[in-house]
This record gives C-alpha cells, sequence and structure tokens, in this order.
C-alpha cells in the first residue's frame, strides 16, 4: 500500500539526517595558559553572551560626519543661488508674408537655408502689375492736363472779370444817356408837332382867304393855287411832325429797354468774384485730382516692388510654405525667418524663488544639447505676471474648490558668450542665478 511505503522511505532517509559521531564530539580547542580542558574544568553556569564590537559607534559617527560635510558642502554651495530646469532658448521669428497678390514665379531659397537680409527669397508674376502701373501714370497725366485747363480758365476768368464789370457799368451809362437823349427829342419833336399845327392853320386860314377873293375875282388863280399847294405843305409838315413824335417814343422804349439790358449785364458782370472763385475751386479740384493720381502711381509702384519678396534680416528659412505657381495675399505667411545671432533664454522659476530676483543678477546656463557647456548670462527682465495669468483661460480662483498651486513667472536670461556654438529657439536648458 502506500502509506507502508512511504513510512519505508522517511525510514530509510532518517539515518542520513543524525549528525555523525565525527560531526557530534568535535574536539575542543586546547586551553590556553594551561588551563585543564574537558573534565578537568568546572562547568559554567551560565550561558556564553556575544561580545559588542567597539568599532560599530565609531562607524556610525564617521558616517553621520560624512553626512553632515557633504550637506555642508552643497548648502554653501547652493546658498543665494535658485536654479530651475523648466527654461528654454528663445528667439525672434520673422513672418515673411506678401505684400501684394499675385502668382508666384520663382522661389529662390529652401527649408533650413541661410540666408542675409536683402537676399531675394520670393519673385511674383510682374506683368499685371506692371500694367497696373502704366495705368496709374496715365491717370496722373490726363489730372495733370485737366489742372493745367483749370488754371487757364482760372487767369481768363480774372482777367476779364475786371474788364465785364466796366463794360457792363459803361453800358449802363451809354443806355442812360441814350434815354436822356430821346427824353430832349420827344421834347422837340412834340415843339415840331405845335409849329407844325400852327403852319397848317395859318395856311388854311390864307388859302380860305383867297378862295373867298377869287370867288369875287379879286385874286388869279395862280395864287389860289399857290395858297392851296402851302396849305397842303403845312398839312403834310403836320403828319411828319406826328411821325416823328411817334418814332422818338419808340426809340425812348428802346432806350429803356437797352438800360434794363445794360443793368443785367452789370449784374452779370458782378458776379466776377463768384466766377472767380468757381474757377479757384476747379483748379483745387484738379490739384486734388493729380495727387491722388500720383499717389495711384506711387502705390502702384511700390506694389511693383513688393513683387520681390527680400528677407526682412538675416536668419534660417523655416516652415516654408510656398512654390511656383501659388497664389498669395498678404494675410497668408509664406515662410519664417529665425536669426540664430539674438537667441536668448526664458526660465520659468516658481514664485518663492523671485523674491530676491533682479536685472543684472549673473547666471549659468546649460543646454542640454551641449551637455558639458557652460554659458554665463545674467538676468534681463522679470515678466509682470505668471505664465497662467496671460493664458487662454486664466484660472478663477473665486469659483469652484481651491486648490493652491505654485505658479511659475518668466525670466529673462540674456547670454552674455555663446562660445562659438549655435543656439537654436526652443532647446531645452538649466538655469542657475545667483541671487545673493
Amino acid at each position: 500500500m502506500t502509506v507502508p511505503s512511504r513510512q519505508k522511505r522517511i525510514s530509510d532517509v532518517s539515518p542520513a539526517l543524525e549528525p555523525s559521531p565525527a560531526r557530534a564530539a568535535a574536539p575542543a580547542p586546547p586551553p590556553a595558559n594551561g588551563e585543564p580542558s574537558g573534565s578537568d574544568a568546572a562547568p559554567s553556569s551560565a550561558p556564553n553572551k556575544p561580545v559588542k564590537s567597539k568599532k560599530a559607534p565609531r562607524v556610525m559617527f564617521g558616517l553621520l560626519a560624512a553626512a553632515a560635510l557633504v550637506g555642508g558642502i552643497l548648502w554653501y554651495l547652493g546658498r543665494g543661488k535658485e536654479s530651475t530646469d523648466d527654461a528654454q532658448v528663445e528667439g525672434r521669428v520673422v513672418t515673411v508674408s506678401a505684400r501684394t497678390s499675385g502668382q508666384v514665379s520663382k522661389v529662390l531659397v529652401s527649408d533650413n537655408q541661410v540666408v542675409q537680409q536683402g537676399d531675394v527669397l520670393v519673385e511674383l508674376d510682374l506683368e499685371e502689375l506692371k500694367a497696373r502701373v502704366n495705368v496709374a501714370r496715365a491717370d496722373r497725366r490726363a489730372a495733370e492736363a485737366s489742372l493745367s485747363l483749370a488754371q487757364a480758365q482760372l487767369a481768363l476768368t480774372e482777367r476779364q472779370a475786371a474788364a465785364g464789370i466796366r463794360q457792363a457799368r459803361g453800358g449802363v451809362s451809354q443806355a442812360t444817356s441814350g434815354v436822356a437823349s430821346s427824353k430832349a427829342l420827344l421834347d422837340q419833336a412834340q415843339a415840331d408837332i405845335a409849329s407844325a399845327e400852327s403852319r397848317r392853320q395859318l395856311a388854311v386860314k390864307e388859302f380860305d382867304r383867297i378862295r373867298e377873293l377869287y370867288a369875287k375875282g379879286s385874286v388869279s388863280q395862280a395864287e389860289l393855287d399857290a395858297r392851296q399847294a402851302a396849305a397842303d405843305q403845312s398839312s403834310s409838315g403836320l403828319e411828319q411832325a406826328n411821325a416823328r413824335l411817334e418814332s422818338t417814343r419808340a426809340l425812348i422804349s428802346g432806350n429803356y429797354g437797352g438800360v434794363e439790358q445794360a443793368q443785367g449785364r452789370l449784374g452779370a458782370a458782378l458776379t466776377a468774384p463768384q466766377q472767380v472763385q468757381a474757377a479757384q475751386a476747379q483748379v483745387q479740384l484738379g490739384q486734388a485730382r493729380v495727387e491722388q493720381s500720383r499717389a495711384a502711381e506711387s502705390l502702384a509702384e511700390l506694389n511693383l516692388s513688393y513683387g520681390v519678396l527680400r528677407a526682412p534680416a538675416a536668419g534660417v528659412v523655416s516652415r516654408k510654405n510656398v512654390e511656383v505657381g501659388s497664389l498669395v495675399s498678404p494675410e497668408r505667411p509664406l515662410m519664417a525667418l529665425v536669426p540664430l545671432n539674438d537667441v536668448w533664454v526664458v526660465a520659468n522659476f516658481k514664485e518663492d524663488q523671485i523674491g530676491a530676483m533682479k536685472a543684472g543678477q549673473s547666471a549659468r546656463i546649460k543646454v542640454d544639447t551641449f551637455s558639458g557647456q557652460v554659458f554665463a548670462g545674467h538676468v534681463e527682465s522679470v515678466a509682470a505676471g505668471t505664465g497662467a495669468r496671460f493664458a487662454l483661460l486664466p484660472p478663477d480662483n473665486a469659483t469652484g474648490n481651491f486648490t493652491k498651486v505654485v505658479q511659475r513667472l518668466p525670466v529673462r536670461i540674456h547670454i552674455e558668450d555663446s562660445q562659438g556654438l549655435t543656439l537654436r529657439p526652443g532647446m531645452s536648458a538649466t538655469v542657475v542665478v545667483r541671487v545673493q
């Protein structure tokens, strides 16, 4: 069965587990100083106690002293310093955009290419821009011609104004004199009528008397005919006098009309100052149009010059987003230029680290890219607020539960010597500032 076999295996193994006589009775070391051993020595009444080493306190004291020394050295070396590894290299990023709309004809740079200030980056199609310049020049010439015409009209109006007034006044005087002369002729015509009427009456009476004498045979036929002719002649003279009277009256009416006409011309001539002002306004309008056309021409020429995009600063081409044939406009950035000779470090210190920090304090900078290199610098400025305060959604501690979080403030560190190494914006850095 199973149990007896297991007992048999146990019994077979147990003699092997029992200590052998050699191991059980090991010979004792010989006694020192001739003291008896074995049965000659008296058995001890108490068990053996472990003996304490005298070196343990010394080792502990040495470790504590070394720790204190290291801590003191670290405290001394870190005294008056503030450090952070939340720092990065920063620099200017110059965005390049077209200043006029157009189609790209040439792209003369590539990504990460080093360019100098004034180098040509992109060229646009210039044909349309040149046509706009020609149109602006034609408009300017037309405006200058209109201005010359307005100036000539002004000079002519000024010369005609005084002469027109004098001429109109002379016409009024002449017409008034004509009226007065016509009145004198009227009086003379009326007097002529009275005289003709008297002569006619006298001629008629003499004719009647001669006719009576002729009937009695006292006068001849010739005398009667003569008186008859004189009477007829006097009647004709009266009719002529009446006709002259009517003519004189018509002349007077015409002269009155001439006076009114002359006065009207005088009134028109008196508007010469207003005409001069109108001509001056036309000149001013022409000058404004000339200036406007010249400004349009200058703008067209500027747009033509904007057809060639040049580097506004020396730097490295980055984020190039333009190709030949692309349609560009001022609101679309084409590329960015990063000047590598103008970089600095922004270190984000905790708010409890900047209490004694101020501009001008020395700093040591380590950039992760160049391990082992230490760059000298100094604090240039401290930000006016924490980074969270200028975030898109600044925190509002007046709502909800409040959890205090240590804030960080950006500190700008000026790099005094880059040691011939190229520092690029975005590189991580560690900054130590000596505040005391």
